[in-house]
């Protein structure tokens, strides 16, 4: 089974525990390219089976990469909207949780 709760962790150091759309959208809009690149979202577990992060390109935009061993999945996408960023990722999460109840 796995975990219920999960956190989005910036190379900051910030922190949000089961972020909602908002706080992954604030968390990415904090991202630069200089000491903040890039945003994790996994489960508080020692080895969580999906992991999502976004990080900043030199050339502008964002990379997400969603990876579920469980599914087999791996998607890496680019994009520039931080608020199709946020939403695709909830609703990624969202199906994530359901499965492991």
């Amino acid at each position: 089974m796995g975990a219920q709760y999960y956190g989005a962790d910036s190379e900051n150091g910030d922190r949000v525990d089961d972020p909602s759309e908002d706080a992954l959208f604030m968390m990415i809009s904090d991202l630069n390219d200089s000491d903040n690149t890039f945003v994790v979202v996994q489960p508080d577990e020692d080895d969580p089976v999906w992991f999502a992060s976004v990080a900043v390109l030199d050339e502008g935009g964002y990379e997400t990469v969603r990876r579920d061993t469980t599914r087999n999945e791996h998607e890496v996408t680019i994009s520039t909207s931080i608020n199709d960023i946020a939403r695709d990722l909830t609703v990624w999460m969202a199906a994530r949780n359901i499965s492991a109840r």
